[in-house]
């Protein structure tokens, strides 16, 4: 009875501490909450923020965790709204007591962790650093320090970072160093003046200093046991071992902070002297799997730092990298590296960062009888680096990938000589002063073969021979093929080292000439939008061209054959001009559809699409092949098929590219005057001709003369617009006007001045009844044709049947008119011969005291004006009699 209830009590205390330990996050959360944000703003000059904090003491029991989640730190002036520390978590472990200190006792952590942060560190040109953050101490009424460090005691004994990157960005020494993935760890009772610290540490490391990568995502591993004494703020090395990438490196000696500079005496060697150990150095992604390689010789690398760093010293160093008559072969390739030997040299004696020299003494190596050899010095590095190097020897370039576990879709071929001297300081070459460098030897290359997906197709260069001057580089010969493109060329290069060490266009003259020139074998894949403006699925890719941007060059090209999309252009000759991604046209000139064409103008890849501007002459092109060759001018001219001769013309015209570098036809705009020569009409070939041809029997299309046809073209935002011109066919004039649309839609109107003899029966027996038809003839009647519709399925209406109508209707009055008027003439003409003399009618009366003769010979005269008109207008009564 009695244990139940000791029992009962038990679980009773029991449920009650875990639901204060449940109850309590909820409890302090808001105390934290506001605490640290509080604490932390108030010793920060930046704005420090989170988005969420949570209280735990299950995770690190009996250790209270605090989590903080989404955590930032954005500068103010002078690196206003700079990032310069975020992390996805950081908790802290510390005793449930520290929780319920009063706000002027600092509270004692004892292990933290950052989970997925970033912390980007930079110093501007002026020195200035972003991560100066901390506000100076101010002293309080009784003469203590407050502010900096308030609220927090670090009693560390475990640390961890995972998931991190370190980037460092110095502007004052254009120098720039990169941690990424960074996973550290250490442990140890910092809270002891004396103490070993365990630390394990991995990470790639990238490091730039003056333009130059020394270091490029190289795998970087440490275990140390590091001796602090936190007394005279001493570090050594007690116990350590690194890899860089696979080559291991063991050191000693201490590193010492003082106030006014740190003292550092660092040695470290290799502990073997493998020849494996330089295949360790390169990263793994080249090197393989380096455990089966088979090695002989050595390879040592050993160096030490020592000295003080402050503002204007580094330590002095002398790092020494050696290997004598060494080899290597990988198992699974058929040719080994022999007679391999190196000595280099990175050193700086002063403390001066200037100072600092790389001596490549010696590197060689053979592979078969290949031998290859070269030699460099570079000194005053962050100052003005100053260059002598050499390179000679012979190297066939299908042996490296037979030697070292080189990854290409394609091997290399070809045989490659040099022998090049060259001497130079960045600053001449920054300064364009290419006269006061040395450079001489020479460079072959032949047999060359090379695949890349920047090329559509392999490139195989037959010989390239360049020959290294002074201030310039000769291209004495080049000859190549990529597709069905061949290429020959030379010329100067004048700025080939500018172009290497100082990131400036490669400029130069050169002539080229070609016996098959092919536009698409310089075809690359690449995304870019449908000419139609519509979405693309993912993954989608078009072939575009992209004019270098490298390049700043003037090419005079003469070429047997061109192809540009389905033509075929001959005896091309011209200068083109590349610079900034932009390529102009000079003097073009080629042999096109039995005529000449010439070009001038330009096309830039600069901007996501493509653009163009172009003026080009044509002179008596087959109109029949040009118009079925070019869907440009099949959009200018819809009749175009069906017109036969030559044609003269010339065409200003501007828009987007697709992606082929055909125009796109929606954005083109311009204007062209074209002449006509010796030339018919097929309307079979028109399906808008031949329906026009079906409603007007008067006239046949084929037999219409356009020799010497001039008419004028404008086109803007996908429309084309005709000037209004005249033809003839014989006796009929007609006047055309109109437009249409690059979408196939026709607005064109033809009006024919026509004859009226050509009108039909209708129209001739009104003709007939008019008696006298001199001048008849010459009557014109207007018939107006309406085409609309499209291309393909064109509308064709006229006006012709209104036309007969009107001209039928305008002749019987005519006719009455005319009858009249002879009716008028009959009767003067009557009543005069009557009367005699030129008296009327209306004088003829009975005077008074005349006799009734004279009063009948005016009846007389009355009845026979009245036959006249009967005669005139009307027709005589059958006898009935009969």
């Amino acid at each position: 009875m009695k244990a139940r209830k000791i029992l009962k009590i038990t679980a009773v205390v029991v449920f009650v501490l875990v639901a204060i330990l449940v109850a309590a996050p909820f409890v302090f959360e808001g105390k934290i909450k506001d605490m640290v944000k509080e604490t932390v703003n108030k010793n920060l000059n930046a704005e420090f923020d989170f988005s969420d904090v949570s209280l735990s003491f299950f995770k690190s029991f009996p250790q209270a965790t605090v989590v903080v989640k989404d955590v930032s730190i954005v500068n103010k002036q002078p690196f206003e709204g700079d990032t310069l520390f975020v992390a996805n978590t950081v908790s802290a472990s510390m005793s449930v007591k520290e929780l319920f200190k009063g706000g002027s006792e600092p509270m004692v952590v004892r292990s933290f962790s950052i989970d997925g942060a970033g912390v980007n560190v930079k110093v501007d040109k002026e020195g200035n650093a972003n991560y100066d953050i901390a506000k100076e101490a101010t002293p309080t009424s009784s003469g203590e320090h407050s502010g900096s460090g308030e609220g927090f005691q670090l009693s560390l004994e475990a640390y961890r970072i995972s998931e991190s990157t370190i980037s460092y960005e110095d502007a004052s020494s254009n120098m720039n160093f990169l941690i990424d993935r960074l996973n550290h760890s250490g442990s140890g009772d910092l809270s002891a003046a004396v103490l070993e610290f365990d630390t394990d540490t991995e990470a790639l490391v990238s490091f730039a200093f003056d333009s130059i990568q020394y270091l490029n995502k190289n795998s970087l591993k440490l275990d140390a046991v590091i001796g602090i004494d936190l007394n005279e703020n001493k570090y050594t090395f007690l116990d350590n071992k690194a890899f860089v990438n696979q080559l291991p490196l063991i050191f000693d000696g201490f590193v010492k902070l003082n106030e006014e500079n740190q003292e550092v005496d660092v040695t470290f060697k290799t502990p073997s002297s493998d020849f494996k150990n330089f295949l360790a150095v390169i990263p793994e992604a080249y090197s393989k799997n380096i455990e089966n390689v088979e090695t002989q010789g050595n390879f040592e690398v050993e160096g030490f730092f020592k000295g003080v760093v402050d503002d204007t010293h580094i330590p002095a160093f002398d790092i020494q990298i050696a290997s004598e008559n060494a080899s290597f072969k990988y198992p699974d390739l058929p040719k080994s590296v022999q007679d391999i030997n190196l000595k280099t040299i990175i050193a700086n004696k002063s403390g001066l960062v200037k100072d600092t020299y790389v001596n490549i003494e010696k590197l060689s190596f053979r592979i078969d009888q290949d031998r290859f050899s070269a030699q460099s010095y570079i000194s005053n590095i962050t100052e003005n680096p100053n260059v002598k190097a050499s390179v000679r020897g012979t190297l066939n370039l299908a042996n490296l990938s037979q030697a070292y576990p080189v990854e290409m879709d394609t091997p290399l071929k070809g045989i490659l000589k040099a022998d090049i001297r060259t001497a130079f300081d960045m600053a001449t070459i920054e300064n364009e002063q290419y006269e006061k460098t040395q450079n001489e030897g020479s460079l072959v290359l032949s047999g060359f073969e090379y695949a890349s997906n920047e090329m559509k197709h392999p490139v195989a260069i037959s010989e390239a021979d360049v020959a290294f001057n002074p201030e310039t580089v000769a291209l004495n010969k080049f000859d190549a093929k990529t597709g069905s493109t061949d290429i020959s060329a030379s010329g100067i290069i004048e700025n080939l080292l500018g172009f290497m060490f100082n990131d400036e266009n490669v400029k130069g003259d050169f002539t080229l000439t070609s016996d098959n020139f092919v536009l698409n074998d310089f075809m690359v894949s690449g995304e870019s939008e449908s000419s139609s403006g519509g979405d693309k699925e993912e993954g989608d890719t078009d072939e575009q061209i992209k004019i270098p941007s490298f390049l700043d060059a003037t090419i005079k090209a003469n070429a047997a054959t061109v192809v540009y999309d389905n033509l075929k252009l001959k005896n091309v000759t011209g200068v083109l001009k590349i610079k900034d991604e932009k390529a102009v046209l000079e003097h073009v000139s080629s042999d096109l559809f039995g005529g000449k064409l010439t070009l001038s103008g330009d096309v830039s890849t600069k901007a996501d699409t493509p653009v163009f501007n172009m003026s080009l002459g044509m002179s008596a092109f087959d109109i029949a092949e040009s118009f079925n060759g070019l869907e440009l001018f099949k959009a200018l001219t819809p009749i175009a098929g069906a017109l036969q001769g030559k044609l003269n013309s010339n065409l200003a015209i501007g828009g987007n590219l697709n992606s082929d570098f055909t125009p796109n036809l929606a954005t083109v705009s311009g204007k062209a005057l074209a002449e006509i020569l010796g030339s018919t009409i097929k309307p079979e070939n028109s399906r808008a001709l031949s329906l026009l041809g079906d409603k007007l029997s008067f006239i046949d299309l084929d037999k219409i003369d356009l020799n010497r046809l001039k008419t004028t073209l404008s086109f803007d935002n996908g429309t084309v617009s005709v000037k209004p011109f005249q033809i003839k066919y014989q006796d009929v004039v007609i006047d055309v006007a109109g437009s249409h649309g690059f979408d196939k839609t026709m607005k064109y109107s033809a009006t024919f001045q026509v004859p009226a003899k050509y009108l039909g029966s209708d129209v001739e027996n009104a003709l007939s009844k008019i008696g006298d038809n001199k001048g008849s003839e010459s009557i014109m009647v207007p018939v107006t044709a309406n085409i609309a519709g499209t291309f393909t399925q064109p509308v064709v209406s006229t006006d012709l049947k209104q036309a007969v109508t009107n001209l039928t209707q305008q002749l019987v009055k005519q006719q009455q008119d005319k009858l009249v008027k002879q009716g008028k003439d009959e009767i003067k003409n009557a009543l005069g011969n009557l009367l005699g003399g030129n008296r009327s009618a209306d004088s003829v009366k009975a005077a008074p005291g005349k006799d009734s003769a004279a009063v009948k010979k005016g009846d007389d005269i009355k009845k026979a004006a009245e036959n006249a008109f009967k005669n005139l207008f009307g027709k005589k009564k059958k006898d009935t009699a009969h």
